[in-house]
């Protein structure tokens, strides 16, 4: 599956550059970061991600945003536990594991307390998935469940990955945030992010798929390549349509 662009456009990001077997002494992961680089690029410059670290983002965008990653987290937490059972080693199935717990009670908590605090308003009504959050969670369980190890493993890194680093960016400014507002609702995600936690799950989870790439074949490497792009554009796309929405056609 390849993610979605606005009816009558080019896809921004898109391409898919191939990858053959990492060299002697490199890591595989640093090759599909480097093979992202333009889909990061945009990231960097999103005006959503500014206004969240600046703590100016209007309140209704960080409620749509926050109720679309509440759904967006219940289905990842199924690909993790899926990928989970795909694990060749105990000790590899049990992080995913206990990352699927994390995003569906940790997570999913920090979620609920946001929405719920009285900060963010009401909600408009029944949540429904937007059609880049259907569209990313349905990518990530079906690639959970239908590709081999390697593939699906390439495939959940980039939440982990493009977080963490997004939350390292912007804690600065999160950081001048808290200063003035101690329970502001936009540091506190930022500050959750950039935790030494959930950094270090990050650490982890690259050298998981560094593992999984040592012993994967060059289709299979090239397959994670894809996988690991496709899931860097619709972290993209999730930050941008909560900015600006692409409702349901019908």
């Amino acid at each position: 599956m390849t993610a979605t662009a606005r009816p009558g456009t080019a896809h921004p990001l898109a391409g898919s550059p191939a990858a053959g077997s990492p060299a002697a002494g490199s890591r595989f992961t640093d090759e599909l970061w480097a093979s992202t680089a333009d889909v990061r690029e945009r990231i960097d410059g999103m005006a959503f991600l500014a206004g969240l670290g600046a703590g100016t983002l209007p309140v209704e965008v960080f409620r749509f945003y926050l109720e679309q990653d509440s759904l967006y987290l219940a289905g990842y937490a199924k690909a993790l536990a899926l990928l989970a059972a795909k694990a060749p080693t105990p000790v590899q199935a049990a992080f995913w594991a206990s990352s699927a717990h994390t995003a569906a009670v940790v997570e999913t908590g920090l979620h609920g307390d946001l929405l719920g605090g009285g900060a963010l308003g009401e909600p408009a009504g029944e949540l429904e998935h937007s059609p880049t959050c259907l569209g990313y969670v349905s990518f990530l369980i079906a690639t959970a469940a239908t590709a081999d190890y390697p593939v699906a493993a390439a495939a959940v890194l980039p939440c982990f990955w493009i977080y963490a680093e997004v939350a390292a960016r912007l804690a600065v400014d999160a950081a001048r945030v808290l200063d003035v507002a101690p329970d502001h609702p936009y540091a506190r995600w930022v500050a959750t992010y950039d935790g030494p936690e959930f950094q270090h799950s990050v650490v982890q989870a690259r050298r998981l798929v560094d593992d999984a790439a040592a012993t994967a074949t060059d289709a299979q490497r090239t397959q994670m390549t894809a996988a690991f792009r496709t899931a860097s554009v619709y972290e993209f796309l999730f930050w941008d349509t909560a900015l600006h929405p692409q409702p349901w056609p019908v």
